[in-house]
């Protein structure tokens, strides 16, 4: 359903796409689904980058209400048979500690509305609609450029074509797979760091039920499950970044957090490694064997003659 009062954001993301694929089309031909296809993937990191900020608040939120699982734990205990009171001194001791529980949903509330409009935009070009600021030959470009043979605007419903299908269907599937192991690896950190936490068993349900979600990507076009296969993947060495760079915080008998060393990245192991190889001590050199050669005597010497 088109919302008429975010016809400014449908004519934005138009716009960028617009320049985007003008861009790939100086070298490339602009009826490709090559080019279309770098449109679409440009797009996503474009608006991965913009967001980038709200996933390190994201992160950070989640680290600090981390490094505060054992005092969470303490309350829980403390006020078992009072759970007003205790979700009351859980979220006192979030705020203090500036951790914000709801912190997860930020990036994915900043991509719906961008997911709704490349929605809207790819239905217009389906529909033959040069609208919010397309022009007519941009939409038939658009519209006739295919991916292994399926077209962008194409659902799996829609497509006439078996072999069409089965390429949406491959889409489908990875997007499911990438779905399910970026769940996962949020997932299995999480619990990780908190192994007593009372929301563990949602978590593994919602690991395996989030797969499932991404079937109804079959009636997507084949323009927004390429969006969507390019945010998993962004998420994917995004989350594992971080995750390298910060640790799992340990913690003392007290129940405080202990700094931890982050996880050398792959520029820094291999500057080590050159390091290591610079100042480790270089073996003394061989002596040299000089082999003491009988002199060759003159042969007035060897005949025992005398010179005259």
């Amino acid at each position: 359903m088109e919302l008429s009062w975010l016809n400014w954001l449908y004519t934005a993301v138009a716009w960028v796409i617009t320049q985007i694929h003008s861009f790939y089309s100086t070298v490339l031909d602009p009826n490709s689904g090559l080019t279309w296809a770098l449109t679409i993937i440009s797009l996503t990191i474009c608006m991965r980058i913009l967001i980038f900020p709200l996933f390190l608040k994201q992160m950070r939120s989640s680290r600090k209400m981390q490094e505060l699982a054992p005092k969470v734990q303490e309350i829980r205990k403390r006020h078992k048979n009072d759970k007003q009171r205790m979700n009351q001194e859980v979220m006192a001791l979030y705020q203090g500690a500036g951790a914000n529980p709801l912190g997860g949903c930020l990036p994915v509330v900043a991509q719906f509305p961008i997911f709704i409009s490349m929605f809207t935009v790819l239905r217009a070009i389906a529909a033959d609609q040069a609208k919010f600021g397309m022009s007519q030959e941009l939409v038939d470009s658009a519209k006739h450029a295919s991916i292994f043979g399926a077209y962008l605007p194409e659902t799996f419903w829609g497509a006439p074509e078996v072999s069409q299908k089965i390429v949406i269907g491959c889409f489908v599937a990875v997007s499911s797979l990438t779905t399910f192991l970026t769940v996962r690896q949020s997932v299995t950190r999480s619990m990780a760091q908190m192994p007593d936490n009372p929301m563990a068993q949602q978590q593994k349900i919602l690991m395996y039920i989030s797969p499932l979600f991404a079937f109804f990507s079959l009636n997507f076009p084949l323009g927004l499950i390429m969006y969507w296969v390019t945010t998993n993947l962004w998420t994917l060495g995004q989350q594992h970044w971080f995750y390298s760079r910060h640790p799992m915080p340990q913690f003392d008998d007290k129940g405080n957090a202990i700094p931890v060393e982050p996880k050398p990245g792959l520029i820094a192991k291999l500057r080590k490694s050159d390091t290591s190889e610079e100042s480790a001590p270089q073996a003394p050199p061989e002596p040299k064997i000089i082999r003491q050669q009988p002199q060759r005597q003159s042969r007035s010497k060897r005949t025992g003659s005398k010179k005259s």
